[in-house]
């Protein structure tokens, strides 16, 4: 393990030596006055019911200088439905990182059964840095927040300057907090919310980068773990740079059975009667907007804007009346678009306040992600340009965007080393065959991490995020919160007729 003993697994709520700290209470636990806090509860907003409350809370910047300077935790509660039924509180993590949670227990983006919501409180929240969590900002304009940065060999240095500016911005606006804006961190602050709220564990369903917090939640405090439920999973192993590259080696087969439904239907969408034929439109357009950029519904597209869009090749129908409708307008023809892919397909995530920095996804974001796993990030510039060129000839449509230099190679470690996640804890884990995001080779590494997890597949299930999408594997989730009971073994559903 890359965290040594139990102990330290346990820092967070372990009593330890505070001779710097005064009174007695303080020196047996140094936490008690985060965990002993009242919430002072109070309606969210007006536009939702009034059994939506909201609270703050106040946890330690530092874990190992609870007595040093403070940071907010914005806490959100809808409790159970029926008080007789209640068994506890369920966190909810939309992923990220960087992604707000605060609106998810009204927002619509986790699908619940009424039995679910009947026994537990859902529980948001918006993670350290995040919304209205003390949230941190680095002044980004929304040039440098845009992280879709092909290799060219031309535009290289502005890339390795973009990324360099983003770290320097961050650590000159924010300083020596980013240091505490980890993964580990804000699971120690999850365990605080736990306290406050009076419960012995708690209940977690956690979204993509969500997966791994909860994760390195039942590492650290696996005694507190009850039941969790991981849809789409990050690779533990993976979690870092090993993610985007992740994502271009899926891209590839996503890409090929494409070219395969797409041939089989020529006459609808006429891109060509064999996968090479299909594959060869694609590339024609690439080549043609790489000369003249394609004007798609008052949108000018470029070859790598095209490639940009590499997510939808994993929903097939989708990504063929798109190609379909760009080759018509390439043809000097106007189709009436029926709406451009989104590149980063996921759940929609809530919006916590409109007092957050308009660059606060992203910095946290890279808050996170850098602090967390800034060792496994080359130095160099020019390894990135090389894996760039070489995953490019690997993965053309998209291994050069993932390769690329990002801002971690010019950031500081996080105050810790990142987590080993390597435990016999329980939990669920959902994923699509074809996610885009996070491949299936991440939920199967979640799997062998976690002995006592058990993984629902849905074959053929396309995109990002499984929940509300396929009722087989929703109501593996819901057996399992409501009565505890995991699949005898690992199940596969299947993805509706028509994906």
């Amino acid at each position: 393990m890359v965290v040594g003993t139990a102990a330290t697994l346990l820092t967070a709520f372990t009593p330890a030596t505070t001779a710097s700290m005064s009174g007695a209470s303080a020196a047996k636990d140094p936490l008690r006055q985060y965990t002993q806090q009242a919430p002072r509860w109070q309606r969210c907003d007006a536009k939702n019911p009034a059994t939506y409350q909201c609270a703050t809370l106040k946890v330690p910047l530092n874990y190992s200088d609870p007595g040093g300077k403070k940071t907010d935790i914005a806490i959100s509660r809808l409790k159970a439905s029926s008080p007789k039924e209640r068994r506890g509180i369920l966190l909810l993590n939309p992923g990220g990182p960087g992604g707000p949670g605060l609106d998810l227990p009204v927002s619509g983006v986790a699908d619940f059964s009424r039995e679910v919501t009947r026994q537990y409180d859902l529980i948001g929240f918006d993670p350290r840095g995040v919304g209205r969590s003390s949230p941190v900002s680095c002044g980004l304009t929304a040039d440098e927040q845009d992280l879709e940065r092909p290799y060219k060999s031309e535009s290289f240095a502005k890339d390795v300057e973009w990324a360099r500016t983003v770290a320097d911005k961050c650590r000159a606006k924010e300083g020596d907090r980013l240091r505490h804006l980890t993964t580990r961190n804000t699971a120690r602050d999850m365990d605080v919310i736990r306290a406050v709220l009076g419960e012995k564990k708690i209940s977690y369903v956690g979204f993509s980068y969500g997966t791994y917090l909860g994760a390195v939640y039942t590492q650290m405090f696996p005694r507190r773990a009850d039941r969790f439920v991981l849809d789409s999973a990050v690779g533990p192993a993976r979690y870092g740079r090993g993610m985007f590259r992740a994502m271009a080696e899926r891209a590839g087969p996503a890409f090929t059975r494409w070219t395969q439904w797409t041939a089989r239907r020529h006459t609808t969408y006429e891109l060509g009667r064999t996968p090479a034929e299909v594959r060869k439109t694609f590339w024609d357009l690439v080549a043609q907007a790489d000369r003249k950029p394609i004007d798609f519904g008052g949108t000018l597209f470029t070859g790598d804007a095209i490639r940009a869009q590499r997510a939808t090749f994993s929903r097939v129908e989708k990504a063929a009346t798109w190609i379909a409708e760009l080759k018509t307008a390439a043809e000097g023809k106007k189709p009436a678009p029926s709406g451009t892919p989104e590149q980063v397909p996921g759940p929609r995530r809530p919006t916590s306040s409109r007092d957050v920095p308009s660059d606060n996804e992203t910095a946290s974001a890279w808050a996170v992600l850098c602090a967390d796993t800034r060792t496994s990030w080359p130095r160099d510039p020019e390894q990135y340009r090389r894996d760039a060129i070489r995953d490019k000839a690997r993965y053309p449509l998209s291994g050069d965007f993932e390769s690329n230099i990002k801002p971690c190679a010019f950031w500081k470690p996080g105050s810790e080393p990142r987590t080993t996640v390597a435990n016999g804890v329980r939990a669920l884990i959902l994923q699509n065959e074809w996610d885009p995001q996070t491949p299936p080779a991440g939920g199967q590494s979640m799997h062998r991490a976690l002995r006592g997890s058990r993984m629902v597949t849905v074959a053929g299930g396309e995109g990002h995020i499984v929940n509300g999408t396929n009722s087989c594997a929703d109501k593996s989730a819901t057996v399992y919160l409501t009565t505890g009971r995991l699949p005898a073994k690992d199940l596969t559903c299947r993805a509706p007729a028509g994906q």
